[in-house]
């Protein structure tokens, strides 16, 4: 789902793409652009995210997957996020940050592919089975 986009109001250029994991889906917008934003749900992502963990996470792809040339560009960044938890949400905006800049730069793909931030996570919890307390997690048994 990477495509590149012109709107036609504004002739202005974007890539976007999907990241997902668990049951939460991000769409990424990138452009070049003067200076750096980063918009999440409207907000900062520095207001969004508020450990230092979960910004770190979404940055990867621009901190450890961009060349040096490319480390320069100023990228406007805006991402409609929704569904699961808030780790789950900046997993899947990296995912998704990781496919649209690989889009704009084919020579980053082997770079993001070896940090793994190309790949789904495809792990998610399991369903609870009739009879079970929990996925797995059966009644305790007793002999009488």
């Amino acid at each position: 789902m990477n495509k590149k986009v012109t709107t036609d109001k504004s002739k202005e250029t974007y890539i976007e793409a999907v990241g997902r994991r668990k049951t939460s889906t991000a769409r990424v917008r990138i452009r070049e652009g003067s200076k750096a934003n980063f918009i999440v749900n409207g907000k900062d992502a520095k207001e969004y995210f508020k450990t230092e963990g979960e910004k770190r996470l979404i940055l990867d792809p621009m901190i450890k997957g961009l060349t040096p040339a490319k480390a320069g560009l100023k990228w406007n960044i805006e991402v409609h996020v929704k569904g699961g938890g808030i780790h789950s949400q900046a997993e899947a905006i990296r995912h998704g940050l990781s496919r649209a800049l690989v889009s704009s730069d084919i020579s980053l793909r082997e770079g993001l592919k070896k940090l793994g931030y190309l790949k789904r996570d495809p792990r998610a919890k399991e369903r609870r089975k009739f009879g079970l307390k929990k996925a797995r997690k059966a009644p305790q048994w007793s002999k009488r």
